[in-house]
Protein backbone atom coordinates (compact mmCIF):
# COMPACT_ATOMS: atom_id res chain seq x y z
CA UNK A 1 0.00 0.00 0.00
CA UNK A 2 1.32 3.77 -1.01
CA UNK A 3 1.48 5.93 1.91
CA UNK A 4 2.75 9.47 0.87
CA UNK A 5 3.79 10.47 4.60
CA UNK A 6 4.98 7.66 7.21
CA UNK A 7 2.85 7.08 10.02
CA UNK A 8 4.25 8.76 13.13
CA UNK A 9 4.76 6.86 15.88
CA UNK A 10 5.09 7.68 19.68
CA UNK A 11 6.67 4.08 21.92
CA UNK A 12 6.30 4.06 25.51
CA UNK A 13 7.56 1.32 27.30
CA UNK A 14 9.57 1.17 30.88
CA UNK A 15 12.01 -1.21 29.90
CA UNK A 16 14.78 0.59 27.78
CA UNK A 17 17.00 -2.32 25.87
CA UNK A 18 13.09 -3.60 24.77
CA UNK A 19 11.83 0.25 23.86
CA UNK A 20 15.43 0.77 21.79
CA UNK A 21 15.35 -2.60 19.95
CA UNK A 22 11.69 -1.77 19.31
CA UNK A 23 12.38 1.54 17.72
CA UNK A 24 15.18 -0.29 15.97
CA UNK A 25 12.80 -2.61 14.06
CA UNK A 26 10.31 -0.27 13.61
CA UNK A 27 12.71 2.65 12.49
CA UNK A 28 13.83 0.19 9.55
CA UNK A 29 10.34 0.14 8.47
CA UNK A 30 9.75 3.35 6.04
CA UNK A 31 6.21 3.28 6.77
CA UNK A 32 7.25 4.50 10.38
CA UNK A 33 8.49 7.05 11.98
CA UNK A 34 9.08 7.50 15.62
CA UNK A 35 8.95 10.92 16.95
CA UNK A 36 9.24 10.39 20.87
CA UNK A 37 9.61 7.79 23.42
CA UNK A 38 8.82 7.38 26.62
CA UNK A 39 9.56 5.17 29.61
CA UNK A 40 6.17 6.18 31.53
CA UNK A 41 3.17 8.16 31.69
CA UNK A 42 4.24 11.56 32.83
CA UNK A 43 7.08 11.50 30.38
CA UNK A 44 4.95 10.15 27.64
CA UNK A 45 2.90 12.97 28.17
CA UNK A 46 5.39 15.69 28.45
CA UNK A 47 6.37 14.24 24.98
CA UNK A 48 2.75 14.65 23.34
CA UNK A 49 3.02 18.03 24.44
CA UNK A 50 6.07 18.60 21.89
CA UNK A 51 5.08 16.28 19.48
CA UNK A 52 2.37 15.55 17.13
CA UNK A 53 2.35 11.44 16.92
CA UNK A 54 -0.49 9.69 14.52
CA UNK A 55 -0.17 6.56 16.91
CA UNK A 56 1.10 5.69 20.08
CA UNK A 57 2.27 2.03 21.03
CA UNK A 58 1.95 1.85 24.88
CA UNK A 59 2.41 -0.52 27.02
CA UNK A 60 0.60 -1.88 30.55
CA UNK A 61 2.62 -2.77 33.33
CA UNK A 62 4.34 0.71 33.53
CA UNK A 63 6.04 2.33 36.79
CA UNK A 64 3.25 4.75 38.66
CA UNK A 65 0.52 4.94 36.54
CA UNK A 66 -0.54 1.32 34.62
CA UNK A 67 -1.34 1.82 30.51
CA UNK A 68 -4.59 0.84 30.18
CA UNK A 69 -5.62 3.80 33.60
CA UNK A 70 -3.86 6.37 31.19
CA UNK A 71 -5.36 5.97 28.19
CA UNK A 72 -8.31 8.63 28.71
CA UNK A 73 -5.60 11.24 30.00
CA UNK A 74 -3.17 10.58 27.07
CA UNK A 75 -6.38 10.85 24.82
CA UNK A 76 -7.74 14.06 26.35
CA UNK A 77 -6.11 16.99 24.37
CA UNK A 78 -5.39 14.58 21.64
CA UNK A 79 -9.00 13.15 20.67
CA UNK A 80 -7.84 11.95 17.29
CA UNK A 81 -4.68 10.21 18.98
CA UNK A 82 -4.56 6.46 18.00
CA UNK A 83 -3.39 3.52 20.82
CA UNK A 84 -2.54 0.22 20.35
CA UNK A 85 -1.67 -1.42 23.57
CA UNK A 86 1.61 -3.43 23.01
CA UNK A 87 1.77 -5.88 26.55
CA UNK A 88 2.25 -9.27 27.98
CA UNK A 89 -0.87 -8.79 30.03
CA UNK A 90 -3.43 -11.65 28.86
CA UNK A 91 -5.52 -10.47 31.80
CA UNK A 92 -9.20 -10.08 30.41
CA UNK A 93 -9.85 -7.46 32.70
CA UNK A 94 -6.74 -5.71 31.63
CA UNK A 95 -8.23 -5.84 27.84
CA UNK A 96 -11.44 -4.45 28.52
CA UNK A 97 -10.78 -1.80 30.43
CA UNK A 98 -8.45 -0.82 27.71
CA UNK A 99 -11.27 -0.99 25.31
CA UNK A 100 -13.76 1.12 27.29
CA UNK A 101 -10.85 3.36 28.04
CA UNK A 102 -10.59 4.09 24.15
CA UNK A 103 -8.00 2.07 23.23
CA UNK A 104 -7.70 1.27 19.36
CA UNK A 105 -6.52 -1.86 19.90
CA UNK A 106 -4.73 -4.39 22.11
CA UNK A 107 -1.94 -6.63 20.85
CA UNK A 108 0.32 -9.12 22.75
CA UNK A 109 4.29 -8.73 22.76
CA UNK A 110 4.47 -13.00 21.89
CA UNK A 111 3.49 -11.68 18.18
CA UNK A 112 5.84 -11.50 15.34
CA UNK A 113 7.15 -8.58 14.16
CA UNK A 114 5.40 -8.53 10.93
CA UNK A 115 2.15 -8.79 12.70
CA UNK A 116 2.90 -5.78 14.86
CA UNK A 117 3.99 -3.68 11.67
CA UNK A 118 0.52 -4.71 9.89
CA UNK A 119 -1.45 -4.02 13.09
CA UNK A 120 0.27 -0.48 13.55
CA UNK A 121 -0.45 0.42 9.70
CA UNK A 122 -4.27 -1.03 10.56
CA UNK A 123 -4.86 0.83 13.59
CA UNK A 124 -3.92 4.00 11.68
CA UNK A 125 -6.32 3.22 8.99
CA UNK A 126 -9.14 2.87 11.25
CA UNK A 127 -9.00 -0.83 12.51
CA UNK A 128 -9.82 -2.30 15.08
CA UNK A 129 -6.88 -4.98 15.93
CA UNK A 130 -7.07 -7.43 19.02
CA UNK A 131 -4.50 -10.26 19.08
CA UNK A 132 -6.53 -13.45 18.14
CA UNK A 133 -6.03 -15.03 21.51
CA UNK A 134 -7.38 -12.59 23.78
CA UNK A 135 -10.55 -11.87 21.26
CA UNK A 136 -10.86 -15.59 21.98
CA UNK A 137 -10.82 -15.00 25.50
CA UNK A 138 -13.24 -11.91 25.18
CA UNK A 139 -15.87 -13.60 23.26
CA UNK A 140 -15.47 -16.69 25.43
CA UNK A 141 -16.30 -14.89 28.72
CA UNK A 142 -19.19 -12.44 27.34
CA UNK A 143 -20.87 -15.34 26.08
CA UNK A 144 -21.94 -15.93 29.84
CA UNK A 145 -24.96 -13.64 31.08
CA UNK A 146 -24.34 -10.99 33.10
CA UNK A 147 -20.88 -11.16 33.01
CA UNK A 148 -18.41 -8.30 34.63
CA UNK A 149 -16.15 -8.47 31.69
CA UNK A 150 -18.85 -7.88 28.97
CA UNK A 151 -19.88 -5.06 31.32
CA UNK A 152 -16.75 -3.22 31.20
CA UNK A 153 -16.59 -3.25 27.30
CA UNK A 154 -20.03 -2.15 27.23
CA UNK A 155 -21.65 -5.09 25.48
CA UNK A 156 -24.65 -6.72 26.17
CA UNK A 157 -24.74 -10.62 26.79
CA UNK A 158 -28.06 -12.26 25.78
CA UNK A 159 -28.90 -14.84 23.14
CA UNK A 160 -28.18 -14.62 19.71
CA UNK A 161 -32.26 -14.89 18.58
CA UNK A 162 -32.01 -11.18 21.01
CA UNK A 163 -28.68 -10.05 19.28
CA UNK A 164 -30.56 -10.72 16.05
CA UNK A 165 -33.33 -8.85 16.22
CA UNK A 166 -31.61 -6.22 17.76
CA UNK A 167 -29.76 -5.34 14.82
CA UNK A 168 -33.88 -5.03 13.35
CA UNK A 169 -33.14 -1.10 14.85
CA UNK A 170 -30.78 -0.54 11.90
CA UNK A 171 -31.85 0.05 8.00
CA UNK A 172 -30.73 -2.42 5.79
CA UNK A 173 -27.58 0.04 4.57
CA UNK A 174 -26.63 -0.13 8.48
CA UNK A 175 -26.86 -3.62 8.68
CA UNK A 176 -24.04 -3.83 5.33
CA UNK A 177 -22.05 -1.44 7.64
CA UNK A 178 -22.27 -3.11 10.17
CA UNK A 179 -21.08 -6.44 9.57
CA UNK A 180 -18.15 -4.77 6.98
CA UNK A 181 -16.88 -3.56 10.35
CA UNK A 182 -17.45 -6.67 12.26
CA UNK A 183 -15.06 -7.89 9.06
CA UNK A 184 -12.01 -5.13 9.88
CA UNK A 185 -13.04 -3.02 6.94
CA UNK A 186 -12.03 0.94 7.27
CA UNK A 187 -14.00 3.46 6.29
CA UNK A 188 -12.59 3.93 3.09
CA UNK A 189 -12.65 -0.18 2.21
CA UNK A 190 -16.74 0.36 2.94
CA UNK A 191 -17.65 3.33 0.97
CA UNK A 192 -15.13 1.43 -1.70
CA UNK A 193 -17.51 -1.71 -1.33
CA UNK A 194 -20.56 -0.04 -0.96
CA UNK A 195 -19.78 2.79 -3.59
CA UNK A 196 -20.63 5.58 -0.76
CA UNK A 197 -18.57 8.23 0.04
CA UNK A 198 -16.73 7.94 3.35
CA UNK A 199 -18.75 10.82 5.02
CA UNK A 200 -21.99 9.02 4.20
CA UNK A 201 -20.21 5.86 6.24
CA UNK A 202 -19.21 7.92 9.23
CA UNK A 203 -22.60 9.16 9.47
CA UNK A 204 -24.39 6.13 9.22
CA UNK A 205 -21.62 4.43 11.81
CA UNK A 206 -22.66 6.98 14.13
CA UNK A 207 -26.33 5.82 13.37
CA UNK A 208 -25.16 2.37 14.07
CA UNK A 209 -23.41 3.27 17.86
CA UNK A 210 -26.93 5.13 18.92
CA UNK A 211 -29.41 2.28 17.95
CA UNK A 212 -27.29 -0.55 19.57
CA UNK A 213 -25.81 1.64 22.10
CA UNK A 214 -22.18 1.09 21.66
CA UNK A 215 -18.80 3.71 21.31
CA UNK A 216 -16.46 2.14 19.42
CA UNK A 217 -15.57 -0.01 16.21
CA UNK A 218 -14.09 -2.86 18.75
CA UNK A 219 -17.08 -3.06 20.47
CA UNK A 220 -18.54 -4.18 16.70
CA UNK A 221 -17.04 -6.16 15.62
CA UNK A 222 -16.98 -7.90 19.78
CA UNK A 223 -20.61 -8.03 19.29
CA UNK A 224 -20.98 -9.64 16.06
CA UNK A 225 -18.48 -12.12 17.18
CA UNK A 226 -19.98 -13.33 20.34
CA UNK A 227 -23.63 -13.51 18.55
CA UNK A 228 -22.29 -15.45 15.63
CA UNK A 229 -23.56 -12.19 13.48
CA UNK A 230 -19.89 -11.76 11.57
Amino acid sequence: MFMSEPIQLLVVDDHPLFRRGLIALLSQDDRFEIVGEAGDVGEALRVLAKTQPDLLLLDNHLPGVKGVDAIASLKSDRPNLRILMLTVSEDEEDLSKALQSGADGYLLKTSESDQLCDALVKVHEGHSVISPSMLNKLVSTMRHPANPTADAVGIMSFSKAAAIQSLDKLSPREKDIFLLIAKSLSNKQIARDLDIAETTVKIHIQHIFKKLDLTSRVQIAVFAATHGLS
